[in-house]
C-alpha cells in the first residue's frame, strides 16, 4: 500500500456494501431458487421480541412453500436493484466509489444448490453489474455467501449442518471464479460467520429444530464452513492469480462494566468467542481456549482427515469486518441491558444509542482495529459499518441527515487515528449506501443510505432514487480521500 503518515493510503479503497438479498428482488426470475432469506417474513415492530434475525422452523418453510403464510416477504423483492443496477451504479460513480461490495446470489447461480450445470441468465446477471461497475473505474469486492444459502440444500442436508454442503459451496466458488477472472480482484467468503450460532438459519441455512443436540450441530456446521472456506481460498488462488480474498467478522468490541476482575474476566472472554472465527482463518487452527468451552459444553467436532491441514495451509490474505457498536458486559446481573446487531450486553453509561439501541462507540472502532492488526499482523478491511435511522423527506424531496454524517464521520476520524497507529487498513465501505430492506427486522423504514429510495415498510412507493445530504458529504470525504470530513 502507498504510504500516507497524514492520513490514509493514496490507494484507500472508498466504498459501499449491500447484500443480494437486501437489494436485488426478482427472487423467481431468470432461474433464480429460493434461498434461506426468501423464507424470512415481515414482522411488524409490535410483533417482534428483539432485534436479531428470526429463526425459522419446519413448519414455517412448509407453510411459506404451500402459500399457507399471510405476510410479506420484502427481501424477496428488495429495491429492484436486478432492474436497477445501471441506475444505481451511476449514483455510486457520482460519489467517486472505488469499491462496490456486493454478494452472489448462491440460488441464482445454483437453484438448488446442488445442480449439474450453473444457470446462465444468472452468472449474466453479475457479468452485467461487473462490466458497469469497471465502466466507472469501480473494483468489485464480492462475498460469496451473505445469509442466503440455496433452501434446496436445507431440505436435502440441513444446510450447512451436512458435509456434504463443502462440495457443494467449492463447487459454486469455482464457477464464478472461473467466470469472473478478469472481473474481480477482491473476494470475502461467508458475511459475519459468526452469526451461526446466533442464528443458524441465517448464518448457514439450518433449521435447528431438527438437530437432536443444537450447539454440536452448530458448531460442527461452522466447521464445515471454515474448511469450505478455506478450500475456496486454495481455488481463488489457483484460478485468479494476483487476487486478494479475506473472511468477514462481525466484531463486536467488548468492554467490562467496571474493573472488577470478574467483569474484565468475562470480557476477555467475550472477546475471545467472537475472535475465534478470525483465529481460525488467519492462523489456521482452532485457538486453545476453545478446548475448554467444546469440553464445557459436550461439543466432539467431526474432522475429517486433512481438514487440519486444509486450514492451516490456505488461510485468508486480509481479515474484513463490520462495525457498528461495541459491548459492555458484567458478571453481575443487576445491570440495566440493551440489545444490539448480533448480541446484547449491559448499557454503556459513557454512550449515546441510535433509534434502534445500538450503542455508538466511534473511539471502539479504533480500539477493534488496533486489537486485531496486533493479533493477526495482516490487512484490515472494514465492510460494513453504518447509522441505520428514520429518514424524514422535506416537503421539496430534500433529506437532511445530519445524524448520518456524524455518525460516519466520527468513525472515520478514528480510522485515520489507526492508520497513524500503524493499522494497515485497505478500506472502507460504509454499510448500505442505499436504503436496502433491513436483514434483521426486514423493514425499509431502518434507512442506512446516501440515496433515499422511496418505498415503505408494506412495499408501497415509486421505488424513485434520491440523493440525500450525506450523498454529497461523503462525495468529498471520497474525494479529498478523507481529509475534509
Amino acid at each position: 500500500m502507498a504510504k500516507n503518515m497524514k492520513g490514509f493510503p493514496d490507494d484507500f479503497l472508498w466504498g459501499g456494501a449491500t447484500a443480494a438479498n437486501q437489494i436485488e428482488g426478482a427472487y423467481n426470475i431468470d432461474g433464480k431458487g429460493l434461498s434461506s432469506a426468501d423464507m424470512v417474513a415481515f414482522v411488524p415492530k409490535e410483533q417482534r421480541t428483539g432485534g436479531h434475525a428470526i429463526e425459522i422452523t419446519s413448519e414455517q418453510i412448509e407453510r411459506v412453500l404451500a402459500g399457507k403464510v399471510d405476510a410479506r416477504f420484502p427481501k424477496r423483492d428488495g429495491i429492484d436493484f436486478y432492474h436497477r443496477y445501471k441506475e444505481d451504479i451511476a449514483l455510486f460513480a457520482e460519489m467517486g466509489f472505488k469499491i462496490f461490495r456486493i454478494s452472489i446470489n448462491w440460488a441464482r447461480i445454483f437453484p438448488n444448490g446442488d445442480d449439474a450445470e450453473p444457470n446462465e441468465a444468472g452468472l449474466q446477471f453479475y457479468d452485467n453489474v461487473f462490466d458497469e461497475l469497471h465502466k466507472y473505474g469501480i473494483q468489485p469486492l464480492v462475498t460469496l455467501a451473505h445469509y442466503e444459502t440455496p433452501l434446496g440444500l436445507t431440505q436435502k442436508y440441513n444446510g450447512w449442518a451436512g458435509r456434504e454442503v463443502i462440495g457443494c459451496f467449492t463447487k459454486y466458488a469455482e464457477t464464478v471464479f472461473r467466470r469472473y477472472k478478469d472481473k474481480v480482484k477482491y473476494w470475502l467468503t461467508f458475511n459475519e460467520i459468526n452469526m451461526m450460532p446466533v442464528s443458524p438459519f441465517t448464518g448457514g441455512g439450518v433449521v435447528i429444530d431438527r438437530a437432536e443436540n443444537k450447539l454440536q450441530t452448530i458448531y460442527q456446521a461452522l466447521h464445515h464452513q471454515f474448511v469450505a472456506s478455506a478450500l475456496a481460498t486454495k481455488l481463488c488462488r489457483e484460478i485468479i492469480p494476483g487476487a486478494q480474498i479475506g473472511c468477514m467478522l462481525a466484531r463486536m468490541e467488548t468492554y467490562p462494566y467496571s474493573c472488577r476482575p470478574e467483569d474484565v474476566l468475562k470480557a476477555q472472554q467475550e472477546n475471545q468467542m467472537n475472535l475465534f472465527y478470525t483465529d481460525v482463518h488467519a492462523r489456521g487452527e482452532y485457538p486453545k481456549y476453545m478446548d475448554r468451552f467444546f469440553e464445557e459444553n459436550q461439543i466432539v467436532l467431526h474432522k475429517e482427515p486433512g481438514d487440519d491441514d486444509i486450514l492451516k495451509r490456505y488461510t485468508v490474505d486480509y481479515i474484513s469486518f463490520s462495525y457498528y457498536m461495541s459491548l459492555t458486559v458484567s458478571d453481575s446481573s443487576e445491570n440495566e441491558s440493551v440489545s444490539g446487531n448480533l448480541f446484547g450486553g449491559v448499557k454503556n453509561p459513557y454512550l449515546e444509542a441510535s433509534e434502534w439501541g445500538w450503542q455508538i462507540d466511534p473511539i471502539g472502532l479504533r480500539v477493534a482495529l488496533n486489537t486485531m492488526f496486533d493479533r493477526y499482523q495482516k490487512p484490515l478491511f472494514i465492510v460494513e459499518n453504518g447509522l441505520g435511522a428514520y429518514d424524514h423527506v422535506e416537503e421539496d424531496g430534500s433529506i437532511h441527515d445530519t445524524y448520518r454524517i456524524n455518525y460516519l464521520r466520527q468513525h472515520i476520524v478514528q480510522m485515520k487515528e489507526a492508520i497513524k497507529d500503524g493499522v494497515e487498513l485497505m478500506g472502507y465501505t460504509s454499510w448500505g449506501p442505499i436504503d436496502l430492506i433491513s436483514m434483521s427486522t426486514s423493514e425499509m423504514s431502518k434507512r442506512y443510505g446516501f440515496i433515499y429510495v422511496d418505498q415503505d415498510d408494506d412495499g408501497n412507493g415509486t421505488l424513485k432514487r434520491s440523493r440525500k445530504d450525506s450523498f454529497e458529504w461523503y462525495k468529498k470525504v471520497i474525494a479529498t480521500n478523507g481529509e475534509e470530513l
